[in-house]
């Protein structure tokens, strides 16, 4: 006979204690709700009215709703009310010293069949098992902050977890309208294990001066379409918090990518913890509060005031792939006269053929005029000769990923373009560096890295080199700024910011699924529905191609060595076997032929 749930219990009325209230109160349960002394349990129930009166406010909840849920909620300052539960939660903060007392004083008050759940998001549940005379029914069970919106809930077994235990919470789960994903007990479990590696490494190229916290927090959000910056995200996780998860899987899995970084540490020292003290990586109206406000950090613009920028009104595109006809037509649709080169006048043909056709699309869908259209069009000619470049003030090179070749097309604009004229490159994983050196004009060199599709995509990662002069830097951000675009600047290494924070992330995934620790649906339902992340890491792998992600991992590894970064045995293997995603047909999942 599976249990049934009825009455449940919450010790602990923060914030993530008093979201796990809500929920249970919010689906017919009656709840008793534990604190340390009744100025906590105040703080606990001002925490439920103003999230009930928000709901209300938004309309998805009345008057008469809330009170009823309210109404659902005893609270106490006493553990032995516990008594009539038939499930406990307890949710205080991250103390394995702290949770393991209050389990050991449940478990004297509880029934001998209740089931005893920690929230933890980082802390062993077999050592809290442990300190019980229950162990088979001591299991994680992690909400996400919010917990009533956040759908869903990590359900963390132990090796000795009864099975009918997490059979029986993962069909209460689904009552809630919650979506559980079953786990092995290990630090970080699923989604903080995955997430809190690529948050370190953010905040990582922060301390270093790599970017910053504008770019990198804008390059997640418009190069990969997260709905929050890593270190915006942090600062609402509460870097205290982040702190503690990152310790405790650093101390399991010896990984120098989970070890916390040292501002971290400094930034907590200090007292700037985040929202909830008012500062963190950005400084905030208040504490607690999402609004952020100017300080002394804050860039005037995107572009520095000081440095004259270049005119820029004829552009050349090397290339007619994908990328850069997209290019072509983002330049073209901007007012600026574009010349596409070509091997060959078919392959221009082409190119120009795919730009119109996606004009045409546009002008179907309202959103460009046929005037419009025909006018982008006449500003784009196309050529097969790259002496055609002569007379153009800025040349963008989005040709194959071969640094030979690269470097023999740089060698020949450099003795073909006028001086003063800057030549860009759209790589994504090779050293602009080495284009810049095959130049006489090292300063004018630049890489511009745009999102597929570019007509799409709004970043574009400005990527200057050592050798980069600053007018070069700021004329293309002007330029960038422009066409629409949101640019952002960063130094010359593999990765940039996006691939550099996407792809070790995506290596952590493969190495968990490799390990048996959870299947490719749970991981990505983890974080998709956790971490609200627009993909799941395998989805977005078999889209990407896991060729092209294995050479970003390769460049990766080779660039800084960090035994984290070495691509995952499983991705070399898929590779090695033809499985390339969805262009194959077969990733790591299989799909049905077109």
């Amino acid at each position: 006979m599976a249990r049934e749930f009825r009455t449940v219990g919450v010790v602990g009325l923060g914030t993530m204690g008093a979201g796990i209230v809500e929920v249970f109160a919010r689906n017919g349960l009656q709840v008793i709700a534990a604190e340390v002394d009744e100025e906590a349990v105040a703080r606990g129930r001002t925490h439920l009215e103003t999230s009930t009166r928000r709901a209300i406010e938004r309309g998805k909840l009345t008057e008469e709703a809330a009170g009823e849920l309210l109404a659902r909620i005893t609270t106490t300052t006493s553990l032995s009310d516990m008594a009539d539960a038939d499930l406990v939660i307890e949710a205080v903060p991250e103390s394995l010293d702290l949770k393991a007392a209050v389990f050991a004083e449940l478990d004297k008050v509880v029934r001998p069949e209740v089931i005893l759940a920690s929230n933890t998001s980082s802390l062993s549940v077999t050592e809290l098992s442990v300190r019980t005379g229950r162990p088979g029914k001591v299991v994680g069970m992690h909400f996400f902050n919010p917990a009533p919106v956040q759908k869903l809930v990590e359900l963390v077994r132990t090796v000795v977890t009864e099975p009918d235990v997490i059979d029986d919470l993962k069909a209460f789960a689904a009552t809630l309208d919650k979506v559980p994903v079953v786990i092995g007990d290990r630090a970080g479990f699923i989604a903080n294990a995955l997430l809190f590696g690529y948050l370190n490494h953010a905040a990582r190229m922060y301390e270093s001066h790599y970017a910053s916290r504008e770019d990198l927090d804008a390059a997640m959000r418009y190069g990969c379409g997260y709905p929050m910056g890593p270190l915006a995200l942090l600062d609402l996780i509460g870097l205290d918090t982040a702190y503690e998860i990152l310790n405790t899987m650093y101390r399991q899995s010896r990984n120098q990518l989970h070890a916390p970084t040292p501002v971290l540490k400094q930034m907590i020292t200090a007292g700037l913890l985040g929202r909830k003290s008012g500062r963190g990586f950005y400084t905030y109206e208040k504490p607690h509060s999402s609004k952020v406000v100017p300080d002394a950090m804050t860039p005037a613009g995107t572009v520095p005031e000081d440095v004259a920028v270049r005119d820029v009104q004829r552009v050349g595109v090397v290339g007619t792939g994908t990328m850069a006809s997209g290019i072509v037509e983002v330049l073209a649709k901007s007012g600026l006269d574009v010349i596409v080169r070509g091997r060959s006048d078919s392959k221009v043909e082409g190119s120009i053929a795919g730009i119109r056709k996606s004009l045409n699309k546009a002008v179907v869908r309202g959103r460009l005029t046929e005037e419009d259209r025909d006018a982008t069009l006449g500003r784009i000619t196309g050529t097969t000769r790259l002496e055609d470049f002569g007379d153009v003030d800025l040349v963008i090179e989005a040709i194959a990923e071969e640094l030979d070749v690269k470097r023999a097309v740089f060698a020949a604009l450099d003795e073909i373009c006028k001086p003063g004229a800057i030549l860009a490159t759209t790589t994504s994983s090779l050293p602009v560096v080495e284009c810049a050196a095959a130049t006489n004009r090292p300063a004018d060199v630049i890489g511009m890295h745009f999102f597929n599709p570019a007509p799409v995509m709004k970043l574009v990662e400005v990527v200057s080199t050592i050798t980069t002069a600053p007018d070069v830097a700021a004329t293309v951000l002007s330029l960038c700024q422009r066409l629409g675009k949101v640019p952002v600047s960063c130094g010359d290494r593999a990765g940039f910011i996006v691939n550099a924070l996407l792809f070790p992330y995506l290596n952590d995934a493969v190495k968990m699924l490799e390990a048996h620790y959870a299947t490719s649906d749970d991981i990505d339902a983890a974080m998709k529905t956790g971490c609200a992340l627009p993909m799941g890491p395998f989805e977005l792998l078999d889209v990407v191609g896991l060729d092209v992600s294995l050479a970003i991992e390769r460049s990766l590894y080779q660039e800084f060595r960090e035994s984290g970064f070495a691509p995952a045995p499983l991705l070399e293997h898929l590779v090695t076997a033809g499985r390339l995603g969805r262009k194959t047909g077969h990733g790591f999942r299989d799909y049905a032929a077109r």
